[in-house]
């Protein structure tokens, strides 16, 4: 077993925002205990300023155990990187121990707090995760976060590219993910990846009133991953995971249901508006996937103006299916909003025997940023608790997890607040639209499906435009990419379902 104490954002400055006894009771903690290193994801200074560094480098020399220290944004500011070499150590680098490996990196845009796996860096860090493959345990540690996080407020300074380490880390099968910036400490299992957040250890910006805190990591050699949360109150919450086998699953019986799930067909009059391909979709969903629901993830015109609607109307009254239409970003464009209740009406909850289809409105006039709202998540829970035992679809056009190919800057202001909603309130599918590039992913247990642009040329999906075509099975969800054009099939995903469904 391998005992890993996470620390993170500890501010040290000779100003007020440092805490100066919260740093030393966790670094005595630490010290008393049997961990075998420590990383440090980044913040370590407060302004990137040389005394802070000075004063940095005294006080991590307290840590008494092999340390790894990741930069940050703040160790960014006013070309702290420099410093950060001089004091610190290398932005990037890799720790090899036995069967173990972590590989850390530099992900700050000086001056700014976003952050960003840049071209050359992506290639280092996926010629990494090469090199160090038959590595049993296999960790990366980055100061920016990866997936949205509660209480943060407004959901903001993310990893640009969010998306594609994502999807690099799944593709390696990397074990954990160690991140810190947001001062808010979170643990999430996306597929068999650990997503380990750690508040701050010693800085007074804690949110929502939380205390200061570090996280406990065991990677255990039967493959469980567990990571504690410990405030400096003494509390601790613990979340425990093991890897999924098999990742293959049989399906139980007969399929019980199928949903074609599409996005941005973007109808219009412009040249980027693909008629023939949007034609040839809906053809062969009618004759060929029959499915039992179709389910459009908004934008469905280019602009709201009225012979754009009047165009989609009449493509869409063409399925024969049963439809939920919500409206994107863009249909709610000049007169979109009044024209897509015209045309399409209310999105209202659809209960279709033990399955109930949940419509979520994300959409603001006149950008691409989304908002569920505090009033509209109060609404989504008391939905969700209302329809426990029933399978339970949320259907929304922003994306919550980041796309890859899409520059991640945060669609939704409060998709930390949203995931925490839909993985602890145990939704057992979400489908989303936005990004321009179909993605599926298990967070917790709950998967989140983003579809790609079905009719739109001006999309980002090597695989062309598509749509997504899920069956859902006694004991499972298997979701299929189609690419609109030659009707060829690509795999999503394969996920299993918590508790059995059945069709009555």
């Amino acid at each position: 077993m391998i005992r890993i104490a996470h620390i993170s954002d500890t501010h040290i400055t000779p100003d007020a925002a440092f805490k100066a006894y919260a740093f030393d009771l966790i670094v005595n903690e630490i010290n008393r205990s049997d961990f075998d290193l420590v990383i440090h994801t980044g913040d370590i200074t407060n302004q990137g300023l040389r005394e802070e560094y000075e004063h940095a480098s005294y006080l991590l020399k307290k840590i008494q155990k092999p340390l790894i220290v990741i930069p940050g944004n703040h160790d960014a500011r006013n070309v702290g990187y420099r410093l950060f070499e001089k004091f610190i150590g290398p932005l990037n680098g890799v720790y090899e121990n036995g069967d173990l490996v972590i590989i850390w990196l530099d992900s700050t845009i000086p001056d700014l707090s976003d952050g960003r796996v840049g071209g050359y860096k992506f290639k280092w860090l996926k010629a990494k995760l090469e090199e160090y493959s038959h590595k049993r345990l296999k960790i990366v540690a980055i100061h920016h976060h990866l997936l949205p996080l509660p209480d943060t407020g407004r959901e903001r300074n993310v990893l640009f590219n969010a998306g594609d380490v994502l999807d690099l880390l799944l593709r390696h099968e990397v074990n954990l993910y160690t991140c810190g910036h947001k001062h808010v400490p979170n643990v999430y299992k996306a597929e068999d990846l650990i997503i380990d957040n750690a508040g701050c250890t010693s800085c007074r910006k804690t949110r929502r009133g939380d205390v200061n805190s570090y996280n406990i990591i065991k990677m255990h050699d039967d493959g469980r991953v567990e990571v504690r949360i410990r405030r400096v109150t003494g509390d601790e919450v613990k979340r425990e995971y093991r890897a999924l086998k098999p990742k293959i699953f049989i399906p139980r019986g007969k399929r019980i249901m199928r949903i074609v799930q599409m996005s941005e067909s973007n109808v219009s009059d412009r040249v980027y508006f693909r008629r023939k391909v949007l034609e040839n979709a809906i053809r062969t969903i009618n004759e060929k996937l029959k499915p039992d629901l179709v389910i459009h993830c908004g934008d469905i015109v280019d602009v709201g103006i009225e012979r754009y609607y009047e165009s989609a109307y009449e493509f869409y009254e063409k399925i024969k299916a049963e439809k939920i239409i919500i409206p994107g970003h863009n249909d709610i464009t000049y007169l979109g909003y009044d024209l897509f209740h015209e045309y399409f009406g209310d999105p209202q909850i659809l209960e279709a025997g033990d399955f109930v289809f949940i419509p979520i409105l994300s959409v603001q006039y006149e950008t691409p940023i989304g908002l569920v709202g505090r009033m509209g998540q109060e609404k989504l829970r008391k939905h969700l608790e209302e329809f426990r035992e029933k399978f339970t679809v949320v259907v929304m056009h922003h994306n919550i997890i980041p796309i890859p190919r899409s520059r991640e800057i945060g669609f939704l202001e409060d998709g930390g607040d949203v995931l925490r909603l839909l993985t602890s309130e145990r939704a057992d599918l979400v489908l989303t639209g936005h990004g321009g590039n179909a993605f599926g992913l298990k967070i917790e247990s709950t998967p989140i499906i983003n579809a790609g642009s079905i009719s739109w040329e001006l999309h980002r999906n090597p695989f062309g435009n598509s749509y997504n075509v899920i069956d859902i099975y006694r004991n499972m969800i298997v979701a299929f990419q189609i690419q609109a054009t030659w009707n060829a099939g690509k795999l999503l995903g394969i996920w299993k379902i918590k508790t059995e469904v059945k069709w009555t």
